[in-house]
């Protein structure tokens, strides 16, 4: 089973492990659409701060272990948005670190509604310890090197509409395809960054939060990821939020995962949740799921409190 399991990843790590051009993956996104909308940025009333950390397949060697970090706000009487995002993720002998900053321009549409359009941009870093693999055939000098540390320019953009109660977006976070790829003639590294409109992964976000009464919220929300060549994928979730404290919460993940969630609302200002994945794949069999805690907080400006609730 060892061997098996250490050839499926020395194959995961060749055919996809030097695809940079991929997205981490969160139960928790709809809590935090930083890192997959830039017109996300600044639609709280106030800064705000979101730390993620996800531990995918506990106990399968080279899990993906991702850790996200985002700050943002509202700039110039809620009319702009700026943001920082960044992210770490390890899979295997894959390390990446991504560093982003958002912008996002912000039009009143009604008097509870906004449409915002947002841009980012930022670096990624990865490096792929290849060497370190232990390689069935001696010599093979596709894993007898490390993939250089280099840093890869990228950008994206994206459109919000939300109001306090509802949300929904479309965006496509990241457009340059940076990609290693092995010279079969030099038996060399090579790095290659280009605009390829064909591995876009478009994104559509759409929540809504349904007062019951003044104890019981009811909170749906869907994501549908999309990607040229590739089986569309989407995310269906619902949370309750009772008495304005507790969080809980199911959700599905097309033919992946069923996931739930607690969380506690310890203040207005500061949230507090935990989720689990539960795999409907064979990798169920050799993991004890997926564990992702998030720890949010808004901050009050010049004393002024978040007058307007806020629920994503």
């Amino acid at each position: 089973m060892k061997k098996t399991i250490l050839s499926l990843f020395i194959l995961l790590i060749c055919s996809v492990g030097l695809q940079a051009q991929y997205d981490a993956m969160f139960t928790q996104y709809m809590f935090n659409e930083m890192y997959i909308n830039p017109g996300y940025t600044g639609s709280k009333e106030a800064m705000a701060v979101n730390l993620t950390h996800r531990q995918q397949w506990l106990n399968f060697p080279g899990r993906p272990i991702t850790t996200s970090f985002t700050l943002h706000g509202p700039l110039a009487n809620n009319k702009m948005g700026l943001g920082l995002s960044v992210l770490n993720e390890q899979i295997g002998k894959l390390n990446r670190n991504l560093v982003y900053l958002s912008y996002a321009y912000h039009i009143k549409t009604s008097e509870k509604g906004h449409l915002s359009f947002g841009l980012m941009g930022g670096i990624h870093n990865q490096v792929n310890k290849l060497a370190e693999l232990k390689a069935t055939d001696v010599g093979d000098i596709q894993v007898s090197q490390n993939t250089p540390s280099i840093l890869s320019p990228n950008f994206g953009a994206g459109i919000y509409y939300y109001t306090n109660k509802f949300y929904a977006g479309v965006s496509v976070p990241r457009m340059i395809d940076d990609t290693y790829f092995f010279d079969g003639t030099t038996g060399d590294i090579v790095k290659s960054n280009k605009l390829n409109s064909k591995k876009f992964h478009y994104y559509l976000t759409v929540g809504n939060v349904f007062e019951i009464n003044d104890d019981l919220k009811i909170k749906p929300q869907a994501m549908v990821k999309m990607v040229a060549s590739a089986p569309m994928q989407y995310d269906v979730n619902v949370n309750l939020l009772i008495k304005n404290k507790i969080w809980a919460g199911i959700g599905y993940r097309s033919s992946s995962d069923v996931s739930a969630l607690i969380g506690l609302q310890i203040t207005p200002q500061f949230l507090v949740n935990y989720s689990y994945d539960y795999a409907l794949t064979k990798i169920q069999k050799y993991s004890q799921g997926s564990h992702e805690i998030t720890l949010g907080y808004i901050f009050s400006y010049k004393q002024q409190k978040v007058v307007t609730p806020r629920y994503f």
